[in-house]
């Protein structure tokens, strides 16, 4: 076992602007010289991009369904070997989901900060934190910041209507500069947002200057002591060649670890700007936002020719979500890279949603599902795997092709994720 500071942040429901505080918190404790981990819950990618530049370090995902309870006891354990806090960013609200992140708290024994949009609100405020923080007895209630503060007053107010066993974090007055900008997948990229370390700092800088540490937690790993060592090494000595740009960036960093403790050596380029695939034994093409960007990806012709050539090469590529779209032979009527027989659409309505155990012909792989986009195709699906809301993802095979709109994650399986680069 091993104990190191922490906590997880909630709110009262989603919006409130749980990111941007755990962002301003972690960069506050990381001035303060503290190595600050931090997680997101569920199976979010914009989020985490958000707490790594506040950190400096890369972000891992808590998930109980694509992940596993056991991985995510792993996780937590070293990262208290190798960090004097963990700030863990929920999702939702404190009680919404399956686990919901007041689950989470209650089985790692994580006490509980609570942000709460403090718009329009008074001395509700602190009924709303005690309501909330004490409706599961088994949660540990450690304090509470205010958001979108009208003024110093206003926050005075939100202060002295807390009861006294909740310790004030602070405020943060609304203000423009101090939020982050949105679109439908979620937030925007981290890159996308010119003045993000700005307005980190400058976040961290508005709340208390004598920011109180959480409490110490204890972490215990009753399956692997460190992830690495339960991981064969099926892909030793082999290249995995990566996509990853503006339009191809949704990938866990625990995909990448899982690849590096299989032996694989990994590399990176741009499907929108390369001209070539660089030389690899299999390709792993994340989602992303190709809708975004379909002027570049049509006229690549080069890297359509480069891909072409992989592809008669028998060379395995595993294709998710946003690149399942791009390798398709259109996006919204615009050409795309023609890989894949069929068609993509980009849909006015949510089209797929939730985490989910996808099971195919070798075993069973964590994955979740978030998009807007359709595939229209007469390709059979090898494998289907249905979210808990009964919407029903397919995956598909097309020579050396994997491709679905599920987002895997690797280390919940990895002698299966390591098929994924492996010549069929």
């Amino acid at each position: 076992m091993t104990t190191c500071h922490a906590l997880l942040i909630s709110a009262p429901a989603s919006g409130q602007g749980k990111t941007f505080i755990t962002a301003a918190l972690a960069r506050a404790w990381r001035n303060q010289g503290l190595r600050v981990q931090a997680f997101k819950c569920g199976p979010d990618f914009l989020d985490p991009m958000i707490l790594e530049v506040a950190t400096g370090r890369p972000v891992y995902n808590l998930d109980f369904t694509m992940c596993g309870e056991n991985d995510a006891e792993a996780q937590l354990y070293r990262a208290a070997q190798d960090a004097d806090l963990i700030i863990i960013e929920g999702v939702m609200g404190l009680y919404d989901g399956t686990p919901s992140s007041a689950d989470i708290a209650v089985r790692f024994n994580l006490p509980v900060l609570l942000t709460i949009d403090a718009g329009g609100m008074a001395q509700t405020f602190g009924a709303l934190a005690n309501g909330l923080l004490s409706h599961k007895p088994k949660l540990i209630p450690t304090g509470v910041l205010a958001n979108k503060v009208g003024s110093a007053g206003h926050g005075k107010l939100l202060q002295d209507s807390l009861p006294s066993h909740l310790n004030w974090f602070g405020a943060l007055q609304k203000n423009e500069a101090l939020s982050l900008p949105e679109r439908h997948l979620g937030l925007f990229r981290a890159a996308e947002i010119s003045d993000l370390e700005q307005k980190i700092e400058t976040a961290a800088n508005a709340l208390m200057q004598d920011l109180p540490l959480p409490p110490m937690v204890t972490f215990n790993s009753t399956t692997n002591t460190t992830l690495a060592q339960s991981t064969p090494p099926l892909l030793a000595g082999k290249t995995i060649a990566i996509a990853k740009d503006a339009a191809f960036c949704f990938i866990y960093q625990a995909n990448l670890d899982c690849l590096t403790d299989m032996g694989a050596n990994l590399v990176f380029f741009s499907l929108l700007h390369d001209s070539a695939l660089p030389e690899a034994d299999a390709y792993w093409l994340p989602g992303g936002y190709p809708e975004l960007h379909l002027q570049d990806i049509s006229s690549n012709l080069a890297m359509k020719d480069s891909l072409t050539s992989a592809f008669k090469a028998n060379k395995p590529i595993l294709a998710e979500c946003g690149s399942m779209m791009a390798l398709s032979a259109s996006i919204n009527g615009e050409p795309c890279f023609d890989l894949l027989p069929g068609v993509s659409q980009i849909e006015e309505r949510l089209q797929g949603l939730g985490s989910l155990k996808a099971v195919l012909a070798d075993g069973e792989l964590g994955a979740h599902t978030f998009h807007y986009g359709s595939f229209t195709t007469e390709l059979p699906p090898i494998a289907s795997a249905k979210t808990r809301f009964g919407k029903v993802e397919n995956i598909y095979q097309h020579g050396p092709i994997i491709a679905s709109f599920l987002h895997f994650y690797f280390a919940s399986n990895p002698a299966l994720a390591a098929q994924f680069f492996t010549p069929r």
